[in-house]
């Protein structure tokens, strides 16, 4: 019997082990009044965007109100938000940047 009992409890936390984290999107929000040169700065300082990629996803900010900027476990998407809304505070732009769980 005491081998039965170890052996699903190894296979439980096994199983809690290969549980990936939750993940969050970053998410930028549109605004009336940030410069759309503004929003393709801080995705390619913040979340390592190439011009292209931080266009297309600065005019899907613009068109759509909002944009996926990445998906990040927790600790790393709140920092990112932190630096995006600071930065933006820092040059004077209402620029708001979210996260939610995927």
């Amino acid at each position: 019997m005491p081998g039965k009992f170890r052996e699903s409890t190894v296979a439980e936390k096994q199983q809690s082990r290969l549980k990936p984290p939750p993940m969050y999107r970053v998410i930028l929000l549109n605004d009336d009044y940030t410069p759309m040169e503004f929003v393709v700065i801080v995705l390619q300082q913040f979340f390592s965007k190439n011009r292209e990629q931080a266009t297309e996803i600065m005019l899907k900010v613009h068109r759509e109100g909002r944009g996926v900027c990445g998906v990040y476990p927790k600790d790393i998407a709140a920092t990112k938000v932190e630096q995006v809304v600071a930065f933006a505070n820092e040059h004077q732009h209402p620029l708001q940047c979210v996260m939610e769980e995927t």
